[in-house]
């Protein structure tokens, strides 16, 4: 990070980091986030960084319906350029998460894949969310990963670039592919 980068970082991160529910010491946001909403449900731990460009939202309301969205991230977590980090239900991101750019984590969908929902434009169909996502700790996430509702990746995981990942991944495999399959267990 260049001298202007770091000292913009620094800004942007004071300007912002009371708005969450807990912003741990050293920890960054780079400038610009696209959208940060609802922080007062997001953790961040200790040393973190977000870079640019992220989106990182917590929907309490959305069409006439309420939630309790739950965002943790962990310490030394490294997250890059223009991910997207979305929740209705709860993300919990254990610590020294490593992220490639253009990474998706959500927990939720707009509407269900039923005639009912998808007869709708996109704007009013109801949030929906098929169970929380975990992230444990010491995961490599590469880039273009979307990591989609109600998943488990185990410690020391590694997600090969452009996968898709919908089912729960163990500890210390690595899963590439869509849908994300394990390629190596170890």
């Amino acid at each position: 990070m260049n001298i202007l980068e770091s000292i913009t970082s620094r800004v942007y991160t004071t300007l912002h980091r009371h708005r969450f529910a807990h912003w741990g010491h050293g920890s960054h946001i780079g400038w610009r986030a696209i959208r940060l909403k609802g922080l007062k449900y997001v953790s961040v731990g200790d040393r973190t960084y977000i870079a640019a460009g992220v989106q990182l939202t917590a929907w309490d309301k959305h069409n006439g319906h309420s939630f309790t969205p739950s965002i943790s991230i962990g310490n030394n977590c490294a997250i890059r350029n223009f991910c997207h980090i979305t929740a209705i239900n709860s993300i919990r991101i254990g610590d020294n998460l490593l992220t490639g750019t253009n990474v998706l984590i959500t927990d939720n969908s707009h509407g269900q894949s039923t005639r009912e929902h998808m007869s709708l434009p996109f704007y009013k169909r109801p949030m929906y969310s098929k169970g929380p996502v975990v992230i444990g700790n010491n995961v490599w996430l590469g880039n273009n990963v979307c990591v989609m509702p109600g998943v488990t990746i185990g410690d020391g995981a590694i997600i090969g670039a452009n996968s898709v990942v919908t089912r729960d991944v163990p500890p210390y495999a690595v899963a590439a592919g869509i849908p994300a399959k394990i390629i190596k267990q170890l």
